[in-house]
């Protein structure tokens, strides 16, 4: 309800005000989320920003199908999704040789957040989504736009994957 009545707000006034109610009520969660994403405290950032203005300028379509943060999640993990796509194609246009394994040498001590940054991107988004946000593979297969077996089958994997990373 409360979110319904900020939106309201906004919608109504399309002041400064009413949209930095808005925007502290949501951003520190969603910038929670785009930290562990991305590991780098200046994409979160970015991506906050961009998800920003892209929320803004499709809220007057949003229809309470779901929470405000599922939906504001979403346009993140979308954002994310092609900030990898293009890193991946940088990458691969620099790339000389490929003596590099697919994932980091861990040492022994290694916490939880370094743990989750080792995992592939699918597995990590599944892991924080439900494991550290509390969604339901419903919401999850809403967000990322994949099935809720999907979900599931990825959480596994990734659960698995942090037990080896962990051991």
């Amino acid at each position: 309800m409360k979110d319904q009545l900020l939106v309201s707000n906004f919608l109504k006034n399309r002041s400064e005000k009413s949209f930095q109610a808005l925007y502290r009520a949501k951003t520190p969660q969603i910038y929670q989320v785009a930290l562990r994403l991305s590991q780098d405290d200046v994409i979160a950032r970015e991506l906050v920003q961009q998800m920003w203005i892209i929320a803004i300028s499709k809220i007057d379509g949003f229809e309470w199908r779901s929470e405000l943060k599922t939906w504001l999640i979403g346009i993140l993990f979308n954002l994310y999704r092609a900030l990898r796509k293009k890193q991946e194609r940088e990458i691969k246009l620099t790339e000389t040789t490929t003596n590099s394994t697919a994932y980091p040498v861990i040492n022994d001590k290694i916490d939880l957040e370094e743990a989750i940054a080792q995992l592939p991107p699918g597995y990590r988004q599944i892991l924080i989504l439900h494991d550290i946000e509390g969604y339901k593979h419903r919401e999850i297969a809403e967000i990322l736009d994949i099935t809720e077996g999907t979900s599931k089958s990825q959480l596994s994997h990734a659960r698995k994957s942090m037990r080896e990373f962990l051991k």
